[in-house]
């Protein structure tokens, strides 16, 4: 659209110039003349299908034509155009044809003219992809859902957000390790296997996650990316997927058939529920912050620079340091954002959704997704990377989803770095201690993160608590790196205690998968891997192997105590700071470093607590310590302890104490 076309039809203003400039779209597409001309509210866009026709919309409101593109393939390297089709000008900014028949199983794009050069894009909200997502697809997406598809529900959908108990996984890592005995190794399609196991003949695959007693699976993205070859034979396709190319399509190098569109959707169906079938939520990474190329992205490409922040040099923003930031705060990218989450959750029943480094989003933005998803779906849970980044937001007054905006999004929660860093030491500093690797004078620290209390928020509810993630190196590797002093008795006592402080404390807890089993990312010259999200198959699997051996059979037992516990007791599980401060009361006058609490049920009034009174205690000392208990019997329910262990598991073999308990070296106990 030249410029006096802009000035005349789009709104007045002396400013505007040559629309084939982002950086100066980037001051036009903010100002409310633009919006009021150009938002449209309707969820048509991309195609409607039915047997008898098929209606596709667009948005491309800088664009002087537009035409749909029919293929016969998904293969971008194929010229195999079937009919070039101009779309007519519709309501605000977008353009509109109808194509008569059933053409489920058609691939197409649209080609944009702007200011006499054509570019070709993918549907923006393309429902599947052939390969390599340069191609969207037709399809009938009721042909794709799995048998009893439409009984399928959320297995927690009547619990709290503080009643999940989340565990972070890959799915390539999930599969990739033949020790598993898992078919389709790296497929969406192994989680629906079932009776999987070891040489020696304990779980693995689904049966292992339903067994260790997590209630929400958090899967790293599966939305098609970028930084994969789906059309590459070699099984060393590994990414964790934080560059997204379509975000309303699952990714096609999970999926047994790449080429065809409609197999990612089947597949991917399969496995969510497979999961719900086992008990288990799932929680979708979403990385709506940045794209995988902010000039190729497809709404970049039909109006140049809309989705992107852009400074006024030309560069792209990049405060998420992968080239370009999302300008959620123009009215069709928060519709866009907004229409994808709802969509997963509608299409795919989706149960959760981590949204990647969302302090690049603003608050309103958040607000709606939540407020929308929850219209339909009030158990989907919302939770999030908080940190305070840098980005030049477009309009004034933009008010970012960082930590310290907690207040402006009630159903949304923040990861707790407090807790993270307290418990092992700094990510970013990794010779540095925690409070469990021996870091002293950190109490006052860790009993606000324990009791969720922490400056920019006290509602147990918005604060995810955890010590380990896909980021960084695992716990254990973490704690060596810090302590290569230690023998790998105390390197796993550290590795415990963390998981026993963070499990037992108010908040959300999480974890990554093979967290309980001592995961290790170790390179082949035995230094530890911290940032393996390329690093393939080998460094990345879950090594199911180790489930053979007592050493890890012993620590995935403890874990699995925890998490029992947790889901047993409502005082671990409070909802709000007002009965966290009503009912948890640090203990004084332990010894340095010693941290314990009295957890009160006296009024009976918690739900889902059995117990009048919770007692636990953490003794990170390489030494052991005395701690006085409140008046009256306790009942040993959890010890750190590898002697009392065994005898937890055994009803005859209870443990009651009074007056004082002894805790041992690096290590915690929990009373009833």
């Amino acid at each position: 659209m030249a410029e006096n076309q802009l000035k005349n039809e789009a709104f007045n203003t002396e400013n505007a110039e040559d629309i084939k400039n982002p950086t100066n779209n980037s001051i036009i597409y903010s100002t409310k003349e633009f919006e009021d001309k150009y938002t449209y509210e309707g969820d048509d866009l991309g195609f409607v299908y039915s047997k008898e026709c098929t209606t596709f919309r667009v948005w491309a409101p800088t664009a002087e034509e537009v035409y749909l593109n029919l293929y016969k393939s998904g293969n971008p390297w194929e010229d195999d155009l079937c009919r070039k089709i101009q779309m007519t000008k519709d309501v605000k900014g977008t353009f509109i044809v109808k194509v008569p028949g059933d053409i489920v199983g058609t691939y197409y794009t649209f080609t944009a003219v702007i200011d006499g050069l054509s570019v070709e894009a993918c549907d923006p909200y393309a429902r599947t992809t052939g390969v390599n997502g340069q191609r969207a697809m037709v399809i009938d997406l009721e042909s794709t859902n799995p048998e009893g598809w439409e009984r399928d529900v959320n297995p927690h959908a009547e619990e709290k957000m503080n009643d999940a108990i989340i565990y972070e996984l890959h799915i390539r890592d999930f599969s990739s390790n033949e020790a598993g005995g898992i078919d389709n190794p790296g497929k969406y399609i192994a989680f629906a296997q079932t009776g999987t196991h070891t040489a020696g003949g304990n779980a693995t695959g689904i049966d292992y996650i339903r067994e260790l007693g997590v209630t929400h699976v958090h899967l790293l993205p599966f939305y098609d990316f970028g930084s994969v070859d789906e059309n590459s034979s070699s099984s060393e396709r590994f990414n964790w997927g934080y560059d997204p190319v379509n975000y309303n399509v699952p990714e096609g190098s999970y999926a047994t058939d790449p080429y065809d569109g409609q197999v990612r959707v089947k597949e991917a169906k399969q496995m969510v529920k497979a999961f719900h079938d086992n008990g288990l939520s799932v929680i979708m990474d979403v990385v709506y912050n940045h794209v995988y190329d902010g000039k190729d992205f497809c709404i970049n490409k039909l109006v140049p620079g809309y989705f992107s922040r852009i400074n006024a040099d030309g560069t792209y923003s990049n405060g998420s340091g992968c080239g370009n930031d999302t300008a959620s705060e123009r009215s069709m990218v928060r519709k866009y954002i907004v229409d994808s989450v709802c969509y997963w959750a509608d299409e795919y029943h989706i149960d959760g959704f981590r949204f990647d480094l969302v302090g690049l989003l603003d608050v309103d933005t958040i607000n709606e997704i939540v407020s929308k998803v929850h219209k339909k779906h009030p158990d989907v849970i919302f939770y999030g990377e908080g940190w305070d980044m840098d980005t030049d937001v477009t309009k004034d007054g933009v008010v970012m989803a960082i930590q310290q905006s907690s207040v402006k999004t009630p159903g949304f929660a923040y990861f707790n770095d407090n807790m993270r860093d307290g418990l092992k030491g700094s990510v970013f500093i990794t010779e540095e201690t925690g409070w469990v690797s021996g870091s002293p004078k950190m109490e006052k620290k860790m009993i606000k993160s324990f009791m969720a209390k922490e400056d920019w928020s006290k509602e147990p509810s918005q604060i995810i608590q955890y010590t380990s993630c896909h980021d960084n190196n695992t716990l254990y590797d973490r704690i060596a790196v810090a302590r290569t002093d230690a023998d790998r008795e105390k390197l796993i006592k550290m590795n415990n205690l963390a998981a026993t402080f963070y499990m037992t404390a108010e908040g959300v807890p999480f974890m990554q998968a093979g967290e309980e089993i001592l995961r290790t990312k170790v390179r082949e010259d035995g230094s530890f891997e911290s940032n393996s999200f390329n690093s393939g198959d080998k460094i990345n699997c879950i090594r199911w192997e180790n489930l053979d051996k007592e050493e890890y059979q012993q620590n995935l037992k403890y874990y699995k105590e925890l998490i029992a516990f947790r889901k047993k007791h409502g005082l671990l599980r409070l909802s709000s700071s007002e009965e966290v401060a009503k009912r948890i009361t640090a203990v004084k006058n332990l010894d340095k470093n010693v941290i314990a609490f009295v957890m009160d049920n006296s009024d009976k009034k918690v739900e889902g607590e059995t117990a009048e009174a919770i007692f636990l205690a953490f003794n990170p000392n390489e030494k052991e310590t005395t701690v006085k208990l409140p008046e009256g019997n306790w009942e040993l329910c959890i010890s750190g302890s590898e002697d009392t262990l065994n005898d937890l598991c055994d009803e005859n073999k209870k443990q009651i104490v009074s007056g004082k308990v002894k805790i041992p070296p690096i290590s915690s106990v929990i009373l009833t």
